[in-house]
């Protein structure tokens, strides 16, 4: 039985998906997909190999054209959209794509400021560093790093770059499709306590493809689980172990989903007894 996101009792949801079908010829990757995103939540989602992560992403903003179903994002369709509207919702959202997906020829500060001269022509240029300058920072960044190209910084601070220029517009919502690949474990936490910090801070909305169980169960509210074309589950880490879908508890109690337990509970009993000393 899966736990459902059906019926929240929370203000209208963020995102809502409804039927969602998405197919490359004869390869059906979604079929009668269902999802509800709530507001200020940080939701994570997994799924196997060629379950559509990505591609669920990418309907939802817009880039991926489903052959059916219903997609409402911050209360609008992005299924058929005229252009011109589509423009004005997608100023409400930031994305980072996988490896920060930054222009190689252009510096940080000129990557951030993308957004900017493609929405807001007329911002005066200094205006435009400004605001550069300040996502720069935002997402722990030197102050330096601005006028550098992504060839001279190091993975870990391509990924905040590209955070920056996804914090461009001041978004209410926030996609990120794997924002942990290929950084080692101290800067993968690292960039969780970022996403963290930020979306409290922001008051964001937070919709996070991830692989990473230590990114689930550091910073994610609720993990929405695909298989068999389909969100299956959608609940906090303890409701989906109550589950007894094989691919659940095969991803979630194999070595490494014990292993990410362990770390967290670890980590919990730390911070329990620096309060309890602080407090003494």
């Amino acid at each position: 039985m899966a736990v459902s996101a059906v019926g929240i009792d929370d203000d209208a949801p963020v995102i809502t998906v409804r039927g969602l079908k998405n197919s490359f010829g004869d390869q059906i990757v979604h079929d009668g997909l269902d999802l509800d995103v709530r507001r200020g939540e940080i939701i994570g989602v997994v799924g196997g190999s060629g379950t559509g992560k990505s591609v669920l992403m990418r309907s939802l903003i817009g880039l991926q054209k489903p052959d059916a179903g219903e997609v409402l994002v911050l209360g609008e369709s992005t299924v058929d959209r005229e252009e011109t509207d589509m423009i004005d919702l997608s100023k409400r959202w930031g994305v980072l794509f996988q490896g920060g997906a930054l222009f190689s020829t252009l510096t940080v500060a000129e990557n951030v400021q993308v957004p900017l001269r493609e929405f807001y022509r007329s911002l005066p240029r200094a205006l435009m560093d400004e605001v550069a300058a300040y996502k720069v920072v935002m997402t722990g960044l030197p102050a330096d790093a601005g006028p550098k190209f992504p060839a001279q910084l190091s993975g870990g601070m391509r990924k905040r770059a590209g955070l920056a220029r996804a914090l461009a517009l001041d978004p209410e919502l926030l996609f990120l499709d794997e924002p942990t690949a290929g950084l080692d474990p101290i800067g993968a936490a690292a960039f969780d306590e970022l996403i963290a910090s930020l979306q409290k801070t922001l008051g964001l909305t937070v919709f996070l493809i991830t692989h990473d169980l230590d990114t689930l169960y550091a910073i994610c509210d609720r993990v929405a689980v695909l298989a068999d074309k389909k969100v299956i589950a959608v609940g906090t880490i303890d409701e989906l172990l109550a589950l007894d879908h094989p691919w659940i508890q095969e991803y979630f109690r194999g070595p490494r989903g014990r292993a990410a337990t362990a770390t967290i509970e670890r980590n919990q009993h730390e911070k329990a007894a620096e309060t309890a000393g602080a407090e003494n």
